[in-house]
């Protein structure tokens, strides 16, 4: 499935970007710019991202798993919480994703925006994934 076709859906949302791989993340960045969207972080690390979601106001988010020694979890809890739709993005195992989360979309790297415009804000969500 083209999911390119969702691209637009970026356009005029904010997107929490929590990856510790500066490259990786400016690249993110760049590209959902590009699409319109508004970025907020990146943020490398667990404590970042949960300023940034105390502080900011944000429509959905893309979520690296493993952030240096730490895991991204407590920041997915949060956006949980504030029904804040979130993506994780990551090159590992999805065994490695807490019960609770698995049913939210995973997205392999390098990141595609296409299925991740899908999951956050397509018609079925990340249904569209499965």
């Amino acid at each position: 499935m083209d999911n390119s076709i969702y691209l637009s859906l970026f356009a005029g949302k904010n997107i929490l970007i929590v990856e510790d791989e500066y490259f990786l993340a400016d690249e993110t960045r760049q590209q959902l710019e590009q699409l319109g969207a508004t970025v907020v972080g990146p943020a490398a690390n667990v404590e970042d991202a949960l300023e940034l979601i105390a502080l900011s106001k944000i429509d959905g988010a893309i979520l690296d798993i493993h952030l240096g020694d730490q895991f991204v979890f407590p920041v997915a809890e949060e956006l949980d919480q504030a029904d804040v739709p979130f993506v994780f993005a990551t090159g590992y195992d999805p065994a490695m994703i807490p019960a609770r989360f698995s049913g939210f979309a995973l997205c392999g790297k390098p990141t595609e925006l296409g299925r991740i415009a899908v999951a956050l804000f397509g018609p079925d969500g990340g249904a569209a994934l499965n």
